[in-house]
């Protein structure tokens, strides 16, 4: 169960259960190259009151993640960046969702509108005379 007693798809993701060589073998690398990994930043596994590592679901998909990044050529470097941007952009699409969806539900009166006036671009009423043809 999470915290807040249900047991949703989200908390079982996150919850820590694995130990370094369950998760190392999950993943498809050495226990050492999760370590490697860890202190480079690429993640951050929980640790248990005794200081040991405890890795979830979504940290073994992200383990997964790096290993075909670095399998493709991508150095550890390049898949922390990779993976940064990947964040940060499923962060604004769920941003943008959000303003979308307050958007579509708060709609925005135009000015003039009340009172029957439309808004148009000046040069659809008038133009200057340097730009007007000579008949």
């Amino acid at each position: 169960m999470d915290p807040d007693g249900s047991d949703s798809m989200i908390g079982r993701e996150r919850r820590a259960v694995y130990i370094i060589s369950v998760a190392a073998e999950l993943a498809g690398v050495h226990p050492q190259t999760l370590r490697i990994y860890e202190r480079k930043g690429l993640v951050r596994p929980h640790r248990t009151s005794g200081n040991t590592r405890r890795y979830s679901e979504a940290d073994i998909d992200r383990l997964r993640r790096i290993q075909r990044l670095t399998q493709e050529g991508v150095n550890l470097a390049g898949a922390k960046r990779i993976m940064s941007l990947e964040e940060e952009l499923h962060r604004v699409r769920v941003r943008v969702a959000q303003l979308e969806e307050r958007l579509e539900s708060h709609a925005i009166p135009m000015p003039g509108e009340q009172a029957g006036v439309a808004i148009v671009p000046l040069s659809s009423v008038f133009s200057p005379p340097w730009l007007r043809r000579r008949a």
